[in-house]
């Protein structure tokens, strides 16, 4: 296995969508796998309130570095 499928659901929330409300649901083998997820979860209370396009699948490599830039906090980015 050369890679894994993250399986997230997101939404915007608060007063002009300010805040991400973000829920990883799950890591899969397939992304076959994590849209069988969202067929059955699509149907569960909370998220059948969200349109489809609120799941996000990501294709992740494994033995792979996926941030290599540094970071700022997030007071600094508000300045």
């Amino acid at each position: 296995m050369g890679a894994v499928y993250i399986l997230q659901h997101s939404y915007e929330v608060g007063e002009d969508g300010q805040f991400d409300e973000i829920k990883m649901i799950g890591v899969y083998s397939s992304r076959e796998s994590a849209e069988k997820t969202i067929a059955r979860y699509k149907m569960l209370s909370g998220f059948k309130d969200y349109p489809i396009s609120c799941f996000y699948i990501s294709k992740y490599e494994i033995d792979k570095d996926h941030w290599t830039d540094g970071f700022i906090k997030t007071d600094e980015a508000l300045l």
